[in-house]
């Protein structure tokens, strides 16, 4: 509606209508701006809280395992000569290991061959890992011992044989090597050979000469000895020699003594429960933070945090706190001091890691019994903030509030704009009408004005 206005009475109507409508739009505009910024702001924490709260809750499941208390643990005095792990059937003991070598698998190679050697017929190859089932390998007349070799590696890909080539550099004749991954005293690599393919047979029987084919290295079985007692296995992964322990062996070590220890998983335990420790520590931080005034600037402005007397932080601190200070489990523990786990001067919990390691040493089921269960602490300390936190919980609902209060926010927004268009198109209106008017009442008046002083009689007054 603006344009070229006031022409007949000499006024700004732009400057006119615009305080106007500024006047009217100017408080209806900063309450909503207010009451945004106010939604938005706790939607923000609340949100924040409830990422706090869930990774609690993930801590708080974490440890009300009983199954975490029901693991045992394996450890060995020295991992670059062995490493175990155990079931948590696992009886806890402590045991002497020694490892004299390795369980191996063979290689075997055939007899010296020409570099330029080429097949003279077709046929088959067929490999055997000791006694076992052969796999038979097509051979195509003319083949180079390349191919041979492709050949050969294509059949065994999952047999855990592979073929490669070795060429002496001063006769330059090549050899077929066969080596297997197939660990155990009697898994050597054999070849046996249709008509025409006889250069390539391998009979591990004997040991490969300058010429002759035969074994590199025989497969063997582990020999180790645990409280010197002799044994052998046919791989390095050993199962069954300590009921529901695993060892595996990585080195030989002939004259070094390893202790394998099978206990309770203690460490385990631990880091759970400092994971629980942390989880509680980072809730109480947030909260801090989210309901704190802090003073701004040389005046001290107080910047309040999203959540300021907020009654659902009260409520979920509040059970909480009532929860870790209440007695449960049985005897031994029965509260979480008695862990080593205190309250500090600013909300947080610490640990007292000797009293903690002492507990678990002396009294490991008992810690069980604390954390786990309908009745342990994890579980109680979960009822008391899963009612605000699951999704449609509390904090949820209130969430939902809020962003029904920032779609309506938007509606009187639109609602406002609308009403400050008609409102400034009916000042338009009126102040044009009353600039016209007054116009036509000055022309009125100029016309009135030289119709009377041309009235006989009339004395003009003269100009100055």
């Amino acid at each position: 509606m603006a344009g070229i206005t006031g022409i007949g009475s000499g006024m700004n109507i732009d400057d006119m209508v615009g305080a106007l409508v500024k006047a009217e739009k100017a408080p209806k505009e900063a309450q909503l701006n207010r009451l945004e910024t106010a939604t938005t702001t706790k939607i923000s924490a609340l949100g924040t809280l409830r990422t706090a709260l869930s990774s609690f809750q993930t801590a708080l499941k974490d440890l009300n395992d009983i199954k975490l208390f029901e693991n045992r643990s394996a450890k060995s005095s020295n991992t670059d000569l062995l490493t175990a792990t155990a079931s948590k059937t696992a009886q806890p003991g402590t045991y002497s290991v020694k490892v004299e070598q390795l369980a191996t698998g063979s290689k075997t190679a055939t007899k010296a061959l020409e570099g330029n050697f080429t097949t003279s017929a077709a046929g088959t190859l067929t490999v055997k890992v000791g006694s076992g089932e052969g796999i038979n390998v097509g051979i195509e007349e003319g083949a180079s011992l390349t191919q041979v070799k492709d050949a050969l590696n294509a059949a065994l890909k999952d047999s855990g044989v592979s073929a490669n080539l070795l060429t002496d550099p001063s006769t330059g004749k090549t050899r077929l090597v066969m080596s297997s991954s197939n660990t155990g005293e009697g898994k050597d690599v054999s070849i046996s050979a249709s008509t025409g393919l006889e250069a390539f047979t391998i009979d591990t029987a004997s040991k490969a000469t300058a010429e002759e084919g035969g074994w590199l290295e025989l497969a063997q079985n582990a020999k180790f000895s645990i409280d010197g007692l002799a044994l052998e296995s046919a791989t390095n992964k050993v199962e069954g020699a300590i009921p529901d322990v695993t060892l595996d062996l990585v080195a030989a070590g002939k004259d070094k003594s390893i202790t394998v220890t099978v206990a309770q998983d203690q460490e385990g335990v631990t880091v759970n429960i400092k994971k629980f420790v942390e989880a509680y520590n980072n809730l109480i931080k947030t909260t801090n933070s989210l309901t704190k005034v802090t003073k701004v600037g040389e005046d001290g402005i107080p910047l309040a945090g999203g959540l300021v007397g907020d009654s659902s932080v009260r409520s979920i601190l509040s059970g909480i706190q009532n929860e870790l200070i209440s007695a449960g489990g049985g005897d031994g523990v029965r509260l979480l001091s008695d862990l080593g786990i205190t309250t500090q001067k600013d909300g947080t919990l610490g640990i007292d890691d000797k009293k903690l390691k002492a507990a678990l040493e002396n009294n490991f089921d008992a810690v069980g019994s604390y954390f786990t269960g309908d009745t342990g602490l994890m579980n109680r300390l979960n009822n008391r903030v899963d009612g605000f936190n699951q999704t449609g919980g509390i904090l949820a609902q209130r969430v939902s509030g809020l962003e029904a209060t920032t779609a309506d926010i938007k509606a009187q927004r639109e609602k406002l704009e609308l009403r400050i268009e008609s409102m400034t198109a009916r000042l338009y209106s009126q102040f044009n009408a009353m600039d016209t008017m007054v116009a036509q009442l000055s022309n009125t008046s100029s016309w009135l004005e030289t119709t009377l002083s041309s009235l006989p009689g009339v004395v003009k007054k003269s100009a100055k």
